[in-house]
């Protein structure tokens, strides 16, 4: 079946900037919609977010991808974002979907933002797939010194292993983390959670999502381990692995008839 692009469109809001998204309905009678949830300073383009729009199209899911503010297409600055101004530009694209059945999916820090979301609309939420999650990462992710730098000057700027750019992390983000930790209680969501996470991840241990996986209070909750997988797990077995684990769920869920 041949994938038409989805146009990018555009949500105005009148106290926060506008936000970049695509969105194709699902086309089969009760099939569910996957909401992705790009990581830090991510965007819509990337490998698995694409992989997954053109999968869902195909297959008849629905499935809406979005820019962050201050990140891809999206209006405002980087510098001025926190993660609870990224959780409400993700609610605020959970709005714009029709009652049905939702899919987070939730890519290193939007494994956060994920679980945020979900808490916050558990009534919306079908299911979670986690692809290295990264949960209270301002916590586990940052050394002394390097806290220290943020407490000092309000920004800390890092190598960026993924771009040319430096990784910027500024005080407000980093304290905005701080008052959102999930990981030192019990997180009071049932629904079927996937965790996939790479045991070669640099930068998200893969202990992240186990802790997580205990954590949780979802009965259903399966955490895979990818052998040789990096954080990113966008090699072609790795979406493959994605793309599988989201057909299992939905046919678990029998959301598509």
């Amino acid at each position: 079946m041949d994938v038409t692009p989805a146009p990018t469109r555009w949500l105005d809001r009148a106290h926060r900037p506008r936000i970049a998204y695509r969105h194709s309905a699902p086309t089969l009678a009760g099939a569910a919609t996957i909401l992705f949830l790009p990581g830090y300073a991510s965007d819509m383009a990337g490998s698995k977010a694409t992989a997954v729009f053109d999968w869902a199209v195909a297959s008849g899911t629905g499935c809406l991808l979005f820019d962050y503010s201050g990140c891809g297409q999206s209006a405002g600055a980087f510098a001025d974002q926190t993660l609870i101004d990224w959780r409400d530009d993700a609610l605020a694209m959970l709005d714009l979907l029709p009652t049905g059945p939702v899919i987070l999916i939730g890519s290193s820090m939007g494994g956060w933002i994920m679980l945020l979301v979900a808490l916050a609309q558990p009534d919306r939420i079908a299911a979670l797939l986690g692809i290295a999650a990264a949960p209270d990462f301002t916590q586990w992710g940052y050394d002394g010194a390097e806290k220290a730098t943020l407490a000092r000057d309000g920004r800390l700027l890092q190598p960026n292993p993924y771009g040319p750019d430096p990784t910027l992390t500024t005080q407000p983000l980093w304290q905005s983390g701080q008052d959102n930790l999930l990981l030192d209680a019990p997180i009071a969501l049932d629904c079927p959670v996937r965790l996939l996470h790479g045991q070669d991840d640099d930068d998200v241990p893969p202990a992240i999502s186990l802790r997580l996986a205990e954590r949780l209070r979802s009965a259903d909750v399966v955490t895979t381990l990818v052998k040789r997988g990096d954080h990113r797990l966008s090699r072609p077995q790795d979406i493959a692995l994605l793309i599988a684990s989201i057909g299992a769920l939905i046919d678990q869920l029998d959301l598509r008839s």
